[in-house]
């Protein structure tokens, strides 16, 4: 965005949305990232029991194609769909003992026009060519936020959200057959929780890891937790450094754990953990580091009251050169482009010490396209799989098609862009509640990937099982990257602070700089650089005082880099000053 110096109403807007360089279209309307904060999953309406033998139906939609085939999991006996339920926010598993067995878990609303939602789940014996539907694995009770995954001999897990009042915590229950579940065991847990089971075949093979929004949970002392004995018992909470949420979990090579996500949608954050297997010892974390997807996590705009996208975290199990390699994915609304949403990744290749600049994965160039819901898999050969919902095709509306892309080389290059679906309108069917959920899932292997997902194709939401068979035929098409601005400024650190912040910012060639404080009302309270720099990194310390010394209150400030005097950006912090 150009900018001369600007009014205070500028301001207010440059700092409302934080570190975006352009400004947002109104049709992404998302909140700040404190008031993020109140989002949540409870019951608001009552259970009302439906009979699905009375639920008036319809054809199944199915897609059939060589790139990709999908049929609806959400079925009656007769393979039907019922009209008037609504499903979302899959999450799949596929065995490894016997891949033609899986199990898909979802958020069921048995009404549309109610929000009570229960843990919803289906499996086929047939590698997904059909799917049966029991039902929930506990009739009338509050349950959300499905994920699902599978140890080294076969048997799923399904990790459930619940709540009593504004208390939230997890259950896990464990497969006793194909289509079957134990009485599930206490997980601790909170809202927007992972799971992550170790299959690496060594001493750590068979723990469960698990981690949520440590904000909603009645879990003391933290927001990760664990199980060594098989699922019998989870362990006391410790707290994940920096507490990244909206994210995912994956286990390492070597059983190393891997949590990333987002500190209120501003900073992306990879932690590591090496001894996180090791029964005898606390889990401790080695570190924790911020990632530049050239983004922030959003919400609102095609998808209401839900994410565009959470945090997508892989690891290469592959023998090859890209052994060990790091993955991070996500949705994201830039920083360096107008570009409302786009699919970012990067990679690692000194296990989440360091990470590349980020690469774009969607191949358009629409600045007001949503590229939203970006889920990323790696197969055990090493390929990445990434999926997304597109509006590219639908300019200036929100019908979304599927599209893919993949990577045969650890993320350096990737093939073209390919739709999967026919746009559909994800705006219908919300089940009393304005949106789609906040995630897909996808498990890749050799042959190709396998999907959960979502979609309106029938006018109500669903959820289908989409295969995308991969050829073998390597990605041809130059590494993609994205052009580097000619200046970034860095998220202050910590954030908030009371006593001092760091401010980090980066030229790629000199020139004059202007780096000042406003305060909530846009007046200018500290001008902390002013004159012409070289090429480089700058970091400098603030210690919330304005230009005569005077400790300004606490509230919230914003920073802002000019450039040459005309180019700008600016960014927000709190400070919280000790009472």
């Amino acid at each position: 965005m150009v900018l001369n110096r600007p009014s205070w109403i500028v301001l207010l807007f440059i700092c409302h949305f934080a570190s975006a360089q352009v400004k947002v279209p109104e049709r992404l309307i998302f909140p700040a990232p404190y008031e993020m904060e109140e989002y949540a999953e409870y019951p608001e309406d009552e259970y009302v029991p439906v009979s699905r033998e009375s639920m008036e139906t319809s054809p199944a939609y199915r897609i059939s194609g060589p790139s990709f085939t999908a049929v609806q999991v959400n079925v009656n006996e007769a393979g039907e769909n019922m009209i008037g339920d609504a499903a979302n926010e899959p999450s799949i598993s596929v065995s490894p003992v016997n891949p033609s067995h899986m199990a898909i878990g979802w958020r069921q609303f048995d009404q549309v026009s109610s929000n009570f939602r229960q843990a919803g789940y289906a499996y086929s014996e047939d590698g997904g060519l059909s799917w049966v539907f029991p039902g929930v694995i506990q009739p009338g009770v509050f349950r959300s936020d499905p994920v699902l995954d599978v140890d080294s001999e076969g048997t799923f897990y399904y990790n459930s959200l619940t709540a009593e009042g504004n208390d939230f915590f997890c259950d896990v229950y464990k497969s006793t057959g194909i289509g079957t579940w134990d009485a599930g065991t206490d997980a601790f847990g909170g809202d927007k929780q992972w799971m992550a089971i170790d299959r690496t075949g060594g001493g750590t093979d068979g723990n469960i890891y698990a981690y949520w929004n440590q904000f909603f949970s009645i879990c003391p002392g933290g927001m990760f937790t664990r199980s060594t004995d098989g699922g019998m018992n989870y362990e006391a909470c410790v707290t994940v450094p920096e507490q990244p949420r909206w994210g995912t979990l994956a286990v390492g090579p070597e059983g190393e754990v891997y949590a990333c996500g987002t500190t209120g949608g501003e900073r992306l954050i990879v932690a590591k953990s090496s001894n996180a297997g090791n029964p005898d010892e606390l889990p401790s974390w080695d570190f924790a580091t911020e990632v530049n997807l050239d983004g922030r996590v959003v919400t609102g705009g095609i998808n209401p009251s839900g994410l565009l996208g959470q945090v997508w975290i892989g690891v290469d199990h592959s023998e090859g050169p890209t052994h060990g390699n790091l993955y991070l994915l996500c949705s994201v609304s830039r920083i360096s482009t107008p570009d409302v949403l786009d699919v970012m990744f990067a990679r690692s290749t000194d296990g989440g010490l360091t990470w590349s600049d980020p690469v774009k994965i969607n191949d358009d160039n629409d600045p007001t396209a949503f590229q939203w819901f970006g889920t990323m898999s790696v197969a055990p050969n090493g390929r990445i799989d990434v999926v997304w919902l597109d509006t590219r095709d639908d300019p200036g509306g929100f019908h979304s098609a599927l599209y893919h892309s993949f990577s045969v080389d650890g993320g350096l290059s990737w093939s073209v862009n390919e739709p999967l679906s026919e746009p559909f309108d994800p705006q219908v069917g919300w089940p009393n509640q304005s949106k789609m959920g906040d995630y897909f899932d996808m498990k890749s292997d050799a042959n190709g990937a396998h999907l959960a997902w979502a979609a309106t194709f029938n006018g109500e939401q669903d959820v289908y099982y989409g295969f995308i068979p991969f050829d073998g035929v390597a990605s041809t098409e130059s590494p993609r990257t994205e052009d580097k601005p000619l200046f970034s400024l860095a998220q202050n650190y910590p954030n908030p602070f009371a006593h001092s912040t760091s401010i980090t910012y980066a030229l790629r060639t000199k020139n004059r700089v202007l780096l000042e404080v406003y305060n909530e009302l846009g007046q200018p309270v500290a001008i902390l650089e002013n004159g012409e720099r070289p090429a480089g990194e700058y970091t400098l310390a603030w210690d919330g005082r304005n230009d005569q010394g005077t400790l300004l209150p606490n509230g919230i400030y914003c920073y802002r880099l000019a450039v040459g005097g005309r180019d700008a950006v600016a960014r927000r912090m709190v400070l919280m000053q000790e009472k």
